[in-house]
C-alpha cells in the first residue's frame, strides 16, 4: 500500500469520503481515515492538515486554474461570455472526478459546518473573477456584481449537476448563463 505521495493522497480522500458517507462527518476519526486508506495518522497529517481539508484541499487549485481560464479569454471578448468560457473551460476535469464531486456534496450538504466553508470556497472564487473582470477594465463594483452573479449560476449548475446523473456539466453551465443573459433584458421603471 502506498505511504505517501500522490497515491495516499487520493487514498486517503476516497477513504474519508467512504467513512462520511457512512458514519457521517462529524462522527469520523482522522484514524479511521488512515487505517481505512492503509496508513498512518502521521501521512494524514501530511497531506492534509485536519479531516476537513480532505473536501476542500482542491480550492487553492481550482482557483488557480479558473484564474487561468479567464486569461486565456481573447480581451475581445464580452465580460459575460468571458466568464462563461472559462467556466466552461473547466467544466471537462470536473465531469472527470464527477464520482468524488457527488461524495463530496452529499457529505457537504449534510453538515452544517461544512456548508458554510463551501460558501467561503465560492466567495474566494467570486474574487478570482471580479479581480480577472477589472483587469479586464471593468468598473470594480460591475466587476463584482458580475462575478457574484456568475459564480451563483456556476454554483447552481454544479449542484443541479451533481444531483441529476444522466445530467452534462457544460450544457448546465449554459444553460444558466442563458437564463442570467434573459433576466437581464428588463427594462427598469424610472424612480
Amino acid at each position: 500500500m502506498p505511504r505517501s505521495g500522490a497515491a495516499a493522497r487520493d487514498r486517503l480522500e476516497r477513504a474519508a469520503l467512504e467513512l462520511y458517507r457512512e458514519r457521517g462527518y462529524d462522527q469520523t476519526t482522522i484514524a479511521e481515515i488512515a487505517a481505512r486508506a492503509g496508513v498512518t495518522q502521521r501521512t494524514f497529517f501530511r497531506h492534509f492538515g485536519d479531516k476537513r481539508e480532505v473536501l476542500f484541499h482542491i480550492e487553492l487549485r481550482q482557483q488557480r486554474a479558473l484564474a487561468a481560464a479567464l486569461a486565456d479569454v481573447p480581451a475581445a471578448a464580452p465580460p459575460l461570455t468571458a466568464v462563461l468560457l472559462a467556466f466552461r473551460s473547466m467544466a471537462p476535469g470536473m465531469e472527470i472526478n464527477r464520482a468524488l464531486a457527488e461524495a463530496r456534496h452529499h457529505v457537504i450538504a449534510a453538515t452544517p459546518a461544512l456548508r458554510e466553508r463551501e460558501l467561503a470556497k465560492a466567495a474566494a472564487l467570486s474574487i478570482v473573477v471580479a479581480d480577472a473582470l477589472r483587469g479586464r477594465g471593468l468598473p470594480p463594483w460591475r466587476a463584482t456584481l458580475l462575478a457574484e452573479v456568475s459564480t451563483a449560476a456556476l454554483g447552481h449548475a454544479v449542484h443541479t449537476w451533481v444531483a441529476d446523473a444522466s445530467a452534462d456539466l457544460d450544457a448546465l453551465i449554459v444553460r444558466a448563463f442563458t437564463e442570467l443573459r434573459a433576466f437581464a433584458d428588463v427594462t427598469v421603471p424610472s424612480a
